[in-house]
């Protein structure tokens, strides 16, 4: 008896579209993320690379500003400004890095005393000056023996071109006395008398000083313990970074 043979069966010339459908679907998922990542909030990412730029520049990591391999800062969303815009001069960034290496040695007793806080803001350096060092409770009177701290921040800014915004800041406890009937007016009138102080006694322009109170509407801890309203209970110097060409064109 005779062996049936097996019908050869014949080669699959598509088999081609399987690796080609794998290729076309892996392609789609780049262009996916590519688009994804192009949302991005630009304005967010200056905000992070400039505290990144300023932390590893206090460690002498990145290069001095003369290199063209600065990192630059990209600013508002592509259309409102145009590519590669700053959020903020690269010159600024590190002129404000040495600022806060200068002030944080003119302060280094207050800083760990806890009465000074030094942080890097949204709009620039911020020089916490706490209630405890500078002021009595619910007083806007600038305490006589923290007058050579301020004085010694005020020679370290005067120099400078920076604007400097100065902030009253309070806890959420409300206030009624002869003198103040609210946080508000608390606020605003520490924050006033501590541009009066600057101008007055240390000789700053007041053409670089603005004062706000902002009561207990911007705190910076939580105020339900002691030591969060303690720190709320302050008044910010805002080392304001100048905007850059670009922005400054767009405000005209």
């Amino acid at each position: 008896m005779s062996l049936r043979r097996r019908p050869t069966s014949k080669p699959n010339h598509e088999r081609w579209l399987v690796s080609y459908a794998d290729f076309i679907t892996l392609l789609f998922a780049f262009f996916v993320v590519m688009f994804a990542s192009s949302q991005v909030d630009k304005s967010k990412v200056g905000q992070l690379a400039a505290a990144i730029q300023l932390a590893f520049k206090d460690l002498g990591i990145f290069p001095t500003p003369s290199s063209r391999s600065s990192l630059r800062l990209t600013g508002p969303p592509p259309d409102a400004l145009p590519p590669m815009t700053s959020l903020f001069d690269p010159s600024s960034i590190t002129n404000l890095a040495e600022l806060h290496k200068e002030l944080a040695q003119a302060l280094e007793g207050e800083i760990k005393r806890g009465e000074v806080a030094l942080r890097m803001g949204r709009e620039g350096l911020v020089v916490s000056l706490r209630e405890v060092g500078f002021f009595d409770s619910g007083s806007a009177d600038v305490k006589l023996k923290s007058e050579p701290t301020v004085e010694r921040i005020a020679k370290v800014l005067v120099d400078g071109e920076y604007q400097v915004r100065i902030e009253g800041h309070t806890d959420n406890v409300p206030i009624h006395t002869g003198r103040f009937a609210s946080n508000w007016e608390l606020s605003t009138a520490r924050a006033t008398e501590m541009a009066k102080l600057f101008i007055t006694k240390f000789e700053f322009s007041p053409e670089r000083l603005s004062a706000a109170g902002y009561a207990e509407f911007h705190p910076a801890a939580p105020n339900e313990t002691a030591e969060g309203r303690a720190l709320n209970r302050r008044v910010d110097l805002v080392v304001v970074a100048p905007p850059t060409k670009a922005q400054s064109k767009l405000s005209e």
